[in-house]
C-alpha cells in the first residue's frame, strides 16, 4: 500500500512550451512602465498648468469666497440677535401667566417695547390657534393661522428648538418671515410657542441696502432653501425663483442641489463663470456671488489644451522607447522562462537553447537565478529518491504492523492498513474512497452510529467505542474503534482511525458470570473482580516466582490508584444524568486505552476508579498517574454548548508481599481523600497495608 507520491503540477497542455514571446513578468513590467510614463506626464502637465494660472483668475476666487462668507455670517449675526429678542421677551412666562388669558394679555402689553424689533408677535399655548397675538399696540385672540404658519408651529412644538419659516406673502412689499421660539418646562417639554414676524426687507432683516450695488460682471444673491429668492440687484426679482437665473439653474435646481449647498464653495462654469457661494446657519439661506470672467479664463484653458497636446506626444515617445529597450534587456528572462517550464514539463532544460549572447547579456540577477534553477533541479531529484524511499518505509510499516489503521478525509478513506484489509477482508483499492460508516452491519444501525460518532467527536473531540462492521464477503465482526483527529479540534484535516477485532472480549460478556465480575456501563471489572485479583498479586507465593533463583523476594510487586473525577456533580445537575453516563463510559475508554501496557482498570463505583500496575516500582506509578492527571486535566467535554472543566484526584499505594486488600484499598481511598483536601487535581503517595493502619 504504497501511498501516491507526489507529482510536479504539469503546465497548461493547451499553451504552447516554447513561446519566444515576453512573459506575463515582462509584460506586466511594460504594462507598469507605460503607466508610470502616463501618470509622471499627466502629473507634470497638471502641475504645470496650475503654477501658470493666471493672477486675475486668483484673485477672482479668493476675493470671492471672503465676501460670500463675510456676508453669510452677517445674515446669521442678525437672525441670532432677533432669537436673543425672542428669548429675553419669553423669559417672563410662566405656567401661571400661560394659564390665564388676563395675565397673558398684560404680559403682551407689557413686553411691547422690545417687540417693536417685529411686525407682530405672538403666544402659542398649544400647536393650534390657542393663544393671544401683539401688533403694534393691539393685543387680540388668535382666530386662525396660515396653513404655513400652522405648519411652523406643530412642528417647532414637537422638536422644541428654534425654527425659521420660509417667505410668507405674494408680492415683495407684504415678504415676511416667522421666527418660531419654544418655550420649554422643568420636564423639558415645549409648553408655549413664542412667535415674531419680521418683514423680508425690515432693517433687521434684509434691507434694500444689504443688497451690494451691482458691479461689472459681478452680482450677488440670497435665496432660500426652497429656490425662493429673498435679494437681489434687481428689485424685481425679489420673490423670483433661483432655476430662472441662467447661470445658477443647472448649479442649484438640481437633484444633487441639497448636498451642493451643505457646505460654502466655489465653482467654475464651462462658459468662465465663477459662482461662489455660502450657508446662513438657521435659516437655511444660500448667500451667493456670480463673477463673468471669459476673457481671464479662456487663455488659460487655451493653454492648457496645447500642454496636454504636448504632453500625450511625449509620453507616447518615450513609452515606444522603453518598451524597445525593456524588450532588448528582458530577452534573457524570457528564455530563463521557457527553461523553468521545460523542468516543469519533465525536460531536460538544455532542450531549450541559451545562446552565448544571451548568456552573456544574463548577467547579475539572471544568471544568479540561472544557478538558484540548476540547484532547485537537483534538490528535487533529491526529494523524490527521498520521497521514493520513505514511502517503502511506510508501506512496509503499514503493512506489517498488528493494528488496523485507516485515515479518513471527510469520512472517505485515503490510507488502510495491511492489518485494517485483513479484518475487513478487502484490498487497499476496495477500501480507497469508501465511507468508513457504510461498513457498519447495518444501514438502521450505520445512520445511528453516524450520530453517535458525530456526538462523541462534539462531546470529546475523539471517539473510542465498539461498532459491527461487515467484511467483504458479508460476513460482520466486533471491531474497538477509536477516532483521533490528525490535527486537535480540527475534522477537516482528516481522521485516524485505529481498528482491533473485539469479538472475543464482546463474547465474554455474553457469559452467563460475565455481569457478575464487570460493570455493566463501562465493561470494566468492578470492584468485586478487583478484590478477587489482588490477593493473588499480593500473595508472597507470587513474590518469590517473581525474584530470580536464590534471590530475595522484591518489597513492591506493584501499585495501586485510587482515581476520583473531581466537579462529576456538575456534569449531571446541569447536563444531565445521560451526559454523566456518557463521561464515565469516556473516562473508562480512556483510562483503558493509557494503562493497557502497564496494567488493568476496575471501576469501584459512581465517579470512582482503580489502576492496578503490576510490577510497577514509585517512579513508574508515578510517571503513570501524572500521565493520567494531565490526560483527563486537558479534556473539556462539551454538552448543549457548554463545556465542562475536570480534573483526577488520585491516591497511590505501593503493593508489597502479605499486604491485605481491605488495607491496600483503604490507605489508598485515605490517599485520594487527601488529594481532594490539597485542591484537588493531583497525585497523593500513601503507605500501604498495615504500615496505612499503624498510622
Amino acid at each position: 500500500m504504497t501511498p501516491p507520491a507526489s507529482e510536479p503540477a504539469a503546465p497548461d497542455e493547451s499553451a504552447p512550451l516554447h513561446v519566444w514571446g515576453p512573459g506575463p513578468l515582462v509584460r506586466s513590467l511594460a504594462v507598469l512602465l507605460v503607466a508610470v510614463a502616463v501618470v509622471a506626464g499627466g502629473l507634470s502637465a497638471w502641475l504645470v498648468s496650475r503654477s501658470s494660472e493666471p493672477q486675475a483668475l486668483q484673485r477672482i476666487l479668493d476675493q470671492d469666497g471672503g465676501e460670500v462668507e463675510m456676508l453669510a455670517r452677517m445674515l446669521s449675526s442678525k437672525m441670532e440677535l432677533n432669537f436673543k429678542m425672542l428669548a429675553a421677551l419669553a423669559d417672563g412666562l410662566t405656567p401661571q401667566v400661560l394659564g390665564s388669558t388676563a395675565r397673558l394679555r398684560a404680559w403682551l402689553l407689557q413686553a411691547r417695547p422690545g417687540g417693536r424689533l417685529f411686525e407682530s408677535v405672538a403666544v402659542l399655548r398649544a400647536p393650534e390657534a390657542d393663544g393671544l397675538q401683539m401688533q403694534g399696540a393691539n393685543v387680540s385672540a388668535i382666530e386662525q393661522l396660515e396653513d404655513a404658519e400652522q405648519a411652523l408651529a406643530r412642528r417647532a412644538w414637537q422638536e422644541g428648538k428654534p425654527l425659521v419659516s420660509g417667505v410668507l406673502g405674494g408680492r415683495t412689499a407684504q415678504a415676511r418671515l416667522v421666527l418660531a421660539l419654544p418655550v420649554l418646562g422643568e420636564d423639558g417639554h415645549t409648553q408655549a410657542l413664542v412667535t415674531g414676524s419680521l418683514r423680508l426687507q425690515s432693517q433687521n432683516l434684509l434691507p434694500p441696502s444689504l443688497a451690494l450695488p451691482e458691479r461689472e460682471n459681478t452680482r450677488y444673491l440670497v435665496f432660500t432653501h426652497e429656490g425662493v429668492i429673498v435679494s437681489h440687484p434687481d428689485p424685481a426679482r425679489v420673490l423670483g425663483l433661483v432655476r430662472d437665473e441662467p447661470e445658477l439653474a443647472t448649479l442649484f435646481s438640481g437633484k444633487d442641489s441639497a448636498a451642493a449647498l451643505a457646505q460654502p464653495g466655489r465653482v467654475v462654469l464651462g462658459d468662465g463663470t465663477v459662482v461662489g457661494w455660502a450657508v446662513v446657519g438657521l435659516p437655511g439661506w444660500t448667500v451667493t456671488r456670480v463673477n463673468h470672467a471669459p476673457s481671464l479664463l479662456k487663455p488659460l484653458m487655451a493653454a492648457e489644451q496645447r500642454l496636454w497636446w504636448l504632453v500625450a506626444a511625449g509620453v507616447a515617445l518615450v513609452a515606444v522607447a522603453a518598451l524597445l529597450v525593456l524588450w532588448w534587456l528582458m530577452r534573457p528572462l524570457t528564455l530563463l522562462r521557457q527553461r523553468a517550464r521545460a523542468v516543469l514539463a519533465g525536460e531536460h532544460p538544455a532542450s531549450v537553447p541559451w545562446e552565448r549572447q544571451n548568456a552573456a547579456r544574463a548577467r547579475g540577477e539572471v544568471q544568479d537565478v540561472v544557478r538558484v534553477f540548476a540547484r532547485l533541479v537537483q534538490l528535487r531529484r533529491q526529494q523524490q529518491r527521498s520521497a521514493l524511499a520513505l514511502a517503502r518505509q511506510l508501506e512496509a510499516v503499514l503493512e506489517h504492523v498488528p493494528l488496523g489503521i485507516v485515515l479518513t478525509h471527510a469520512q472517505r478513506i485515503e490510507l488502510a492498513s495491511g492489518q485494517a484489509c485483513r479484518l475487513l477482508g478487502s484490498t487497499p483499492g476496495q477500501l480507497v474512497g469508501r465511507d468508513l460508516l457504510q461498513l457498519v452491519a447495518d444501514a438502521p444501525a450505520g445512520q445511528s452510529v453516524a450520530e453517535r460518532v458525530r456526538a462523541d467527536f462534539a462531546a470529546h473531540g475523539r471517539f473510542h467505542g465498539e461498532l459491527a462492521l461487515t467484511r467483504r464477503d458479508g460476513s460482520t465482526f466486533w471491531a474497538q474503534v477509536q477516532g483521533e483527529p490528525v490535527h486537535l479540534g480540527d475534522l477537516s484535516a482528516g481522521v485516524i482511525w485505529l481498528l482491533e477485532d473485539g469479538s472475543a472480549e464482546r463474547e465474554a460478556r455474553l457469559q452467563h458470570d460475565w455481569a457478575r465480575w464487570h460493570d455493566p456501563l463501562t465493561f470494566l471489572p468492578n470492584q468485586a473482580a478487583l478484590v478477587r485479583k489482588l490477593p493473588l498479586l499480593l500473595s508472597d507465593q507470587v513474590a518469590h516466582g517473581a525474584a530470580p533463583a536464590g534471590a530475595p523476594a522484591p518489597e513492591v510487586v506493584g501499585a495501586l490508584l485510587h482515581a476520583d473525577l473531581d466537579h462529576f456533580t456538575l456534569i449531571n445537575e446541569l447536563a444531565g444524568h445521560d451526559a454523566g453516563d456518557d463521561v464515565l463510559r469516556y473516562l473508562a475508554r480512556m483510562l483503558q486505552s493509557l494503562v493497557r501496557q502497564m496494567g488493568w482498570v476496575a471501576r469501584l463505583g459512581g465517579d470512582e476508579f482503580a489502576v492496578v500496575l503490576p510490577g510497577a516500582d514509585l517512579e513508574r506509578a508515578s510517571a503513570l498517574a501524572e500521565k493520567l492527571r494531565a490526560a483527563v486535566a486537558q479534556w473539556e467535554p462539551t454538552y448543549h454548548g457548554r463545556s465542562f472543566s475536570l480534573s483526577l484526584s488520585m491516591g497511590l499505594v505501593l503493593l508489597r508481599p502479605g499486604d491485605a486488600v481491605t488495607d491496600v484499598l483503604a490507605s489508598a481511598d485515605m490517599a485520594c481523600y487527601g488529594a481532594k483536601r490539597q485542591g484537588r487535581n493531583r497525585v497523593q503517595l500513601a503507605q500501604s497495608g498495615a504500615a496505612a493502619n499503624a498510622a
